[in-house]
């Protein structure tokens, strides 16, 4: 390790490599470039535009600085020409909030489609997506660049011709779904992306990492809605805590006791639960057990128009389309009695980090990638350069204040809140969850102090909340990093409170509690001091919350003897707050534990999808079916040709060959889904559950594609082509006729396997 890398390790840089000196370096040449770019007109401006060369990055920079001056108003700082030239050398720029990351990603976009790359600029959700694209149109206008945008709500035709733009905005999730759905298509026509090129990822962070795991589904047909998981719930629902079952000490697994699985089994006719053919039902009751006790309503999800709907636990925000996985989805729903929704038959599948691997171009920026560069290098071949400021950053970050109990805190947060407000000061206060928001709210308004809540139930109204959350004497309640994407401007939107409320000391940020991610406390903090405005930022935690108990349980009673505590039950001193810092480190490591353990499972699934999509796409533009039918049908083809024409024949051979192919490839998802269910009870064997795995995996691809071969012949000698038309369904093939996309969210409560053991781990299985 060098020395400016371990120097950046002890200022909390760990993946930073990237020398900024170097990209600064052309600063000077683009500020000498500028006079001559603005005695340009605009169609000259244009022209200039359509014509520089690819590596002139000095020039691509002028032209873009004077674009946004035209456009926009704004003559782009220096830092954001440097963040523009750290993407265009394919690195990760940090930039911190209000440093217009927006802006400069613009002008990165026009120097890639300078290098003749269309650009995708993935963002983390469809109101960002056209807000940005928007926004940035007159820059992109007089480049002479096309700009569109998607969201959810796009149309096919709206989709097709966004997508044809230079430069198109889109959620990571809608391109995901486009990009599977393509792959499912029958013509060429009917796609609606060109060929992937360049990524440009908002939020890197939490896009690449946080969300690198979450796969993204199209699913297809539906299945009746499984009564057991109603009949399990009710069951559970009886079950009484501590004598019928036990939570485990981290919060994260719960089990039958002996008498829970008596009574349990007593409920379901007598019969025994761990015998093989009522593994459904043992599977169904340990779900419904973790729907009670271990997912809450107001924290883990809410209620909305009759349905479940996720919180994102990074953002607070409903987690849009978002399932959880193995039948918790229908477990919760059959808790909350709800109506359970229909999971159907998975048709095709990918993770977000599969995703952004199949760009060969890969940049983005964040204000707080640092901390995960390593991860940015080992999943993603980036680096992180980390861009100064504009202004040095004033802000004042107070060492945490730590209580002994979860009331302790609350009321020392209602007496700061009040005493900030009372002032005049604005205050922004960053909870954890739903309910601890609407609690915290209630007690504020209680108490006399009037603030706006914005939670999960209400993320519409995010972006006006949050503009106004710097004027004077606004109290804004919002949960977790709910509001990432719009600045928070000192007097409010229009900033004319802006010098009083800074003569108060700027934004006060209060944290109700540590994230289990350093980067997310860090993106809350940075909601104040933008642009060298003041601000300050404390976090309130306390001995009793979640992150400590769950990852420093076994230390929490030594501190709790030893520490000396005010009247207040507040503990000062270094070792609490060492705790709380330890905790969330053990906290980080297990999530990226996770991440990496992901990751080798699905980098199979990955090498196997890549495999059918090479396949898939020789059959949709070549005439590889023809040439397998002609070569293997035993003069069939031929006589078939003659008979209605090889045009007929071709078309029909392609939609055999590809549905087929689209069915096996289901099969083979639903096998390695049960292959993954029951992969754990390998270990009883002494076996190494990932080399289980791929034993089973490989071998069953291996044979797939032969497999569709044979039935695409076994149906092309049965089909009837002699009629006036032709379509899969005349031969008996339907395909679904109607799918939908959704998101698998992590499993709560960890893989399979430890959830496997922690379970059965109560009382002890009986043979049957």
């Amino acid at each position: 390790m060098g020395i400016r890398a371990g120097f950046d390790r002890l200022r909390e840089r760990p993946g930073t490599v990237v020398d900024t000196a170097a990209l600064a370096r052309p600063l000077s040449a683009i500020e000498a470039r500028e006079a001559s770019v603005a005695d340009l007109d605009d169609a000259g401006l244009a022209a200039a535009a359509a014509s520089v060369p690819a590596d002139d990055l000095v020039e691509i920079c002028a032209l873009g600085r004077e674009a946004a001056r035209r456009g926009l108003g704004q003559r782009p700082y220096d830092v954001q020409l440097v963040g523009a030239l750290a993407m265009l050398a394919g690195h990760v720029a940090q930039m911190a909030t209000g440093e217009g990351k927006t802006l400069a990603a613009a002008i990165a976009a026009f120097g890639y489609v300078r290098r003749g790359s269309p650009v995708h600029v993935l963002t983390v959700n469809d109101y960002l997506a056209r807000r940005d694209a928007e926004w940035m149109a007159p820059v992109y206008r007089a480049l002479g660049i096309t700009v569109g945008w998607v969201t959810e709500q796009s149309t096919v035709d709206e989709r097709r011709d966004a997508y044809r733009r230079d430069v198109t905005y889109v959620s990571v999730s809608e391109v995901g779904f486009d990009y599977l759905r393509d792959g499912l298509c029958l013509t060429v026509d009917d796609r609606v992306q060109r060929p992937l090129a360049t990524v440009i990822v908002d939020e890197a962070d939490s896009i690449l990492i946080d969300e690198a795991r979450v796969p993204l589904v199209v699913a297809g047909g539906v299945e009746g809605a499984d009564d057991l998981a109603r009949r399990a719930a009710a069951i559970v629902r009886r079950l009484r805590g501590g004598s019928d079952f036990e939570r485990l000490d981290d919060g994260r697994a719960v089990h039958l006791t002996e008498a829970g699985l008596r009574a349990t089994e007593a409920a379901l006719g007598g019969i025994n639960l761990y015998a093989v053919e009522h593994l459904p039902q043992l599977t169904a009751v340990n779900l419904a057990l973790h729907a009670r006790e271990l997912l809450h309503r107001d924290v883990d999800y809410i209620v909305r128009d009759g349905a479940v709907e996720l919180v994102d636990e990074f953002r607070g925000r409903v987690a849009l389309r978002r399932r959880w996985p193995d039948g918790l989805q229908a477990a919760v729903e059959a808790k909350e009695g709800l109506t359970l929704s229909a999971q159907g038959e998975v048709l095709a599948t990918i993770t977000v980090q599969a995703l952004i691997g199949l760009y060969p171009t890969r940049c983005g920026m964040s204000a707080t990638a640092a901390g995960v560069g390593d991860a940015l290098r080992e999943f993603y071949r980036v680096e992180v350069a980390v861009i100064e400021p504009n202004r040095p950053c004033v802000r004042v970050d107070e060492p945490d204040r730590v209580y002994l109990t979860t009331e302790d805190k609350h009321d020392a947060l209602l007496a700061e809140i009040r005493q900030a407000h009372e002032a005049g000061r604005p205050v922004l206060v960053g909870t954890l969850d739903v309910e601890e928001s609407e609690r915290l709210a209630a007690d504020l308004r209680a108490g006399g102090v009037p603030c706006t809540v914005l939670n999960a139930k209400n993320d519409a109204a995010e972006a006006a909340i949050i503009a106004e959350a710097g004027s004077l004497g606004t109290v804004t309640v919002s949960t977790q990093m709910a509001g990432r994407g719009t600045d928070i401007r000192l007097g409010g939107g229009d900033q004319a409170g802006h010098d009083q409320v800074a003569a108060l000391g700027g934004l006060y940020i209060i944290g109700t509690g540590r994230h289990d991610s350093g980067r997310v406390d860090a993106q809350l903090r940075g909601r104040a001091g933008r642009q060298g405005d003041p601000g300050r930022s404390v976090f309130f935690v306390s001995l009793d919350d979640s992150l400590v108990l769950t990852h420093a349980g076994n230390l929490v009673d030594r501190v709790r003897q030893r520490a000396e505590f005010d009247d207040d039950g507040r503990v000062p001193g270094r070792k609490a707050r060492r705790l709380i810092a330890h905790a969330q480190r053990v906290a980080e490591g297990s999530n990226a534990e996770l991440h990496r353990n992901t990751w080798r499972y699905g980098y199979l699934i990955e090498r196997q999808r890549r495999a059918l999509a090479r396949r898939r796409e020789e059959l949709l533009t070549t005439d590889a079916p023809a040439r397998l039918l002609a070569e293997r049908s035993g003069g069939r083809y031929e006589s078939a040709c003659e008979r209605v024409g090889a045009p007929v024949v071709d078309g029909a051979a392609r939609a055999i060959a590809l549905f087929h192919l689209d069915r096996c490839w289901a099969e083979h998802l639903a096998y390695l889904s049960e292959i993954r269910e029951g992969v754990h009870l390998r270990v009883l064997g002494r076996l190494d559950p990932l080399d289980e795995f791929h034993r089973c995996a490989v071998p069953a691809f291996r044979t797939l594609f032969a497999d569709a071969e044979q039935r695409t012949l076994d149906t092309f000698d049965t089909v009837d082509l002699s009629g006036d038309g032709w379509s899969l369904a005349d031969a008996g093939l339907v395909r679904p006729s109607a799918t939908w996309t959704y998101l698998v969210t992590d499993d709560p409560f960890g893989s399979e396997l430890s959830r496997f053991f922690k379970a059965v781990l109560g009382p002890a299985p009986r043979e049957s």
